[in-house]
């Protein structure tokens, strides 16, 4: 998706072009990929001639909101602090970057908890586990 939020308007060759080059994906794995986006709805298409045109269904903010949104759903709420601090950990930031999360953290500060609750489906709460604390639900 990247490729074609780039580059706005891209055949499947430019895509499989890129593609080849940054993660040595074949074409046939790109055109592959390609299709399920499209099944999907994430990418548009429209014949030219003897090519098809691809184009992003979604912009690349609307992707990032939904991902952020369906993120911590999936995981225990007593994770999400450490999930986030795995993903700073990981991710090359700037200087700017940082002071942008440190303005965000003292502003978080404000209102945070003593204790997160716990939002797992009864009986498969691993919170003694993994966290090791007795589960409230």
């Amino acid at each position: 998706m990247r490729v074609v939020w780039a580059l706005e308007e891209v055949t499947s060759k430019e895509i499989s072009q890129v593609l080849q080059e940054k993660m040595d994906w074949k074409p046939a794995t790109t055109k592959t990929f390609i299709g399920r986006l499209v099944k999907k709805g994430m990418l548009q298409t429209e014949k030219s001639g003897n090519r098809f045109i691809y184009t992003a269904a979604v912009s690349e903010e609307d992707s990032l909101n939904t991902l952020k949104a369906g993120l911590f759903h999936h995981i225990c709420s007593r994770a999400v602090g450490k999930t986030i601090a795995d993903l700073i950990g990981e991710a090359t930031l700037s200087h700017d970057d940082i002071a942008m999360m440190e303005e965000v953290l003292r502003n978080k500060k404000k209102d945070a908890v003593a204790e997160v609750v716990c939002n797992c489906v009864p009986g498969q709460c691993t919170c003694k586990k993994e966290h090791g604390m007795n589960c409230r639900h």
